[in-house]
């Protein structure tokens, strides 16, 4: 008889309405405790945090809770998507993130996003510290210097999944194993078309915050960095930069990681996430 695990990973949809529209989002979690909302990065989906989801020690404390957004994974695009060219903005994200928190009943939640959920995590410090406990931004940056042609993300001659995966590629630390690094760019192979771009619209040009990192009060709602030092779209010195401009907030650079720590490596990554999320129960406990 063959060994079998079930994961204890619970997945399922929530219909909700954001700026009036309809959409259809799955999410998975796991575990009991403080809530603690993590957001993907763009392009990709939720699957960038299974081992967080099955990490005992986490879940033993804390409601891990990961959703795909709209055209991600496995959330559809809402009706007329075909209408319309996919453009993420900050108000937009903002909503959706909020939106979901709120109808999941996730009170005073953590949030952490990796990439554009690192940038985004800084957007609701700013905007909705009353409602959060604190943010932890992954590869978190004000803005970001384009270094490549995002057209080709999106283009009739190229195969889309394969360029999105290669765009990445460079990002991924060395030290990361084989199997976690290929199953990163796998989720980014199989993006739908055009996403990774819609993402980058808000990464790149909309969704810049270099001169509003100092309105984060975060005696209201702390802030924690942590940054891989192999990463070049979120450096270390971009991440510094952001620290300084944001009056306390809290900034690692993680050695032998790249810009997708939690899925590059998760336990290299667990090192450095495990003290800030005692440091959260030590401050929930007080």
């Amino acid at each position: 008889m063959m060994n079998a695990y079930i994961e204890p990973i619970t997945g399922r949809y929530i219909n909700l309405k954001i700026q009036d529209v309809p959409y259809r989002i799955y999410y998975e979690e796991a575990g009991q405790g403080v809530p603690l909302l993590c957001l993907h990065t763009a392009g990709s989906d939720g699957r960038q945090y299974r081992a967080l989801l099955n990490d005992e020690e986490i879940t033993r404390s804390f409601r891990v809770v990961v959703f795909d957004m709209p055209w991600h994974g496995k959330s559809s695009p809402p009706s007329g998507w075909e209408r319309e060219e996919y453009r993420l903005t900050t108000e937009a994200y903002t909503n959706l993130i909020m939106t979901v928190a709120r109808t999941l009943d996730l009170e005073n939640p953590v949030v952490m996003g990796c990439s554009i959920g690192g940038r985004i995590v800084l957007n609701l410090a700013m905007q909705h510290a009353e409602e959060l406990r604190c943010v932890i931004g992954l590869q978190s940056s004000a803005r970001l210097h384009p270094y490549y042609d995002t057209s080709w993300l999106h283009h009739p001659d190229a195969h889309g999944g394969e360029v999105c995966a290669g765009i990445v590629s460079g990002l991924i630390a060395p030290q990361s194993p084989d199997n976690d690094r290929w199953e990163t760019l796998w989720h980014y192979m199989q993006g739908g078309p055009g996403i990774f771009k819609g993402d980058l619209y808000f990464f790149k040009i909309e969704g810049d915050m270099s001169d509003k990192l100092d309105l984060i009060d975060t005696a209201k709602c702390p802030v924690y960095m942590l940054t891989g030092e192999y990463d070049y779209a979120c450096s270390p010195e971009d991440s510094r930069a952001a620290a300084e401009a944001i009056p306390g907030a809290e900034l690692i650079i993680m050695s032998e990681l790249g810009h997708f720590p939690m899925s590059e490596n998760p336990e290299k990554f667990r090192t450095h996430l495990l003290p800030i999320l005692k440091k959260i129960l030590a401050a929930e406990s007080r």
